[in-house]
C-alpha cells in the first residue's frame, strides 16, 4: 500500500468519491456535501488557515485502488492550550483493513511530530467542533444529521488498537417535539415568564447583524470554562450568522434578554440531510434546484439542536426550559416538525446533560474523541469536567 499526498485535481477527486464506495450499500449513510469539504482545506473559505495548517493524503493498494484517507491539521491558537501541543486528525475513513489504517495513523503522526506536535486528537476538524467532530461509538444504524461524522463500527478497534484513548465522550439526545415538558419545567418556565426583566424574542432574518452581536455576548459569558476557549470576535459571530441564512427557520431560533442585555439562546435548524439524502454529495446548479424543490414540500420533519446556551448569571432558574417551551409552542403552531436532535454535548459538561435530560431528551447516539499521545510514557488525563 501507498500514501499519496492530495495535492492535484486526481487525489482530490479520489480524497472527496471515495466514501461514495465504502458506503454505498449503507442505506443510512448521507454523504457529506463535496463543496463543504473542500472549504475545510481551502485557504480563501477556512479562516483557521491563518493561525494553522492542515494537508491530507490517500492510501492505494497494488493496483493503484483508494482504500482510505485522512487530514491531518495544526490550530496554533490552542495547540499549547494543552500539557502536551496537540494537533489532529480527521476526516478518516477507511476499508476494514487495519494494517491501512494505521498506515494513515503514522503519516498524520509524523507530519505532526515534524512540528513539534506531541499528541493528537481525532477524529476532529479543522474548524469547529459543531462540525465533522467525534468518532461514532454507539449506534451505527442512525442516520447523521448535517456534518456529523458517521463511521462504521469497526473503526472503534482501528483507534484503540493503535494507542488512541477516550478525551471525552460526546452524547447527541433527541425527543418528540409534542411530548410533553416535565411539570416542574413547566412551572419554572411559567414563573420565568412572570418575572418583571425577562423577555423572548424570536430570530429575525432581516436583522442577524444585530442577533450576532447578542449571540457572540452570550457566548462569551457561557463558553469561558471550557477547555481551550477562545472568546469569540464579532466578525465570526456574523460569519457564523450568514452561513446559516439560507436554511434558517426563524421559528427555530429564540433569544432570551434580562432587562435588555441578551442572557440566553437556542439555535436550531432543519435537518437537510434529510434532503440530501435524496440529492446526493454535489451541490451543483441541478443539486440546488432539487433542494429547493424538496424543502417547500416540506421532507424535513427534524429540527437539530445546533447551539443552546445561557448566561451563567442565569442558570438554573428555569430558563433552559422557557426557550425549549417558547420554541414547542412555535413549532406546534406551524406542525411541520415532529422530532428535535440536540447536537452533541461533552461528558465534561454535566450540568448541560443534566438540563437536556430534564427537558426530555434521551441518548440517540454516542461518539468520542479521542487523544493520543506521542511520548507513551507520560500519563494520559481526560478533559477537565466544568464545574
Amino acid at each position: 500500500m501507498k500514501i499519496l499526498e492530495v495535492n492535484d485535481k486526481k487525489n482530490t477527486k479520489a480524497f472527496l468519491d471515495f466514501p461514495n464506495s465504502l458506503y454505498k450499500n449503507d442505506p443510512n449513510w448521507v454523504p457529506h456535501l463535496r463543496q463543504d469539504i473542500e472549504k475545510v482545506f481551502d485557504k480563501k473559505s477556512n479562516k483557521y488557515f491563518r493561525h494553522g495548517e492542515a494537508i491530507r493524503w490517500i492510501i492505494v493498494n497494488e493496483a493503484g485502488k483508494t482504500v482510505g484517507r485522512i487530514a491531518a491539521f495544526i490550530n496554533k491558537r490552542t495547540a499549547k492550550s494543552f500539557k502536551q501541543p496537540t494537533g489532529g486528525i480527521g476526516f478518516f475513513e477507511c476499508i476494514n483493513n487495519q494494517e491501512a489504517a494505521f498506515l494513515l495513523f503514522d503519516t498524520g503522526k509524523k507530519w505532526l511530530e515534524e512540528r513539534g506536535i506531541e499528541a493528537m486528537d481525532g477524529p476532529i476538524n479543522f474548524g469547529e467542533k459543531d462540525k465533522y467532530w467525534g468518532l461514532v461509538t454507539e449506534n451505527f444504524s442512525a442516520a447523521p444529521y448535517y456534518c456529523q461524522n458517521y463511521n462504521p463500527d469497526y473503526y472503534v478497534p482501528f483507534f484503540e488498537n493503535y494507542g488512541f484513548k477516550v478525551y471525552y465522550e460526546q452524547y447527541i439526545y433527541t425527543r418528540n417535539v409534542i411530548d410533553p415538558l416535565a411539570e416542574v419545567l413547566i412551572d419554572k418556565a411559567n414563573r420565568i415568564a412572570q418575572t418583571p426583566g425577562y423577555s423572548f424574542k424570536i430570530i429575525d432574518k432581516s436583522n442577524l447583524n444585530a442577533y450576532a452581536e447578542d449571540f457572540r455576548t452570550i457566548y462569551n459569558r457561557a463558553w469561558v470554562k471550557h477547555e481551550a476557549f477562545r472568546s469569540m470576535e464579532q466578525k465570526q459571530a456574523m460569519t457564523i450568522m450568514k452561513t446559516i441564512k439560507p436554511i434558517l427557520d426563524e421559528d427555530l431560533i429564540h433569544f432570551a434578554y434580562y432587562e435588555g442585555v441578551p442572557v440566553g439562546f437556542f439555535i436550531a435548524l432543519p435537518e437537510i440531510n434529510q434532503i440530501f439524502k435524496r440529492i446526493g454529495d454535489n451541490f451543483n446548479w441541478i443539486g440546488k434546484l432539487k433542494f429547493l424543490m424538496y424543502q417547500k414540500m416540506g421532507v424535513c420533519n427534524t429540527f437539530f439542536g445546533l447551539a443552546f446556551g445561557i448566561d451563567p448569571d442565569h442558570q438554573s432558574k428555569g430558563l433552559e426550559g422557557a426557550l425549549f417551551n417558547n420554541i414547542k409552542k412555535q413549532v406546534a403552531l406551524k406542525n411541520k416538525y415532529k422530532d428535535v436532535v440536540i447536537t452533541w454535548i461533552g461528558d465534561f459538561n454535566p450540568k448541560m446533560i443534566h438540563v437536556i435530560e430534564n427537558l426530555g431528551g434521551h441518548k440517540l447516539r454516542t461518539l468520542c474523541t479521542y487523544r493520543y499521545l506521542f511520548d507513551r510514557n507520560k500519563p494520559f488525563e481526560r478533559s477537565k469536567i466544568i464545574q
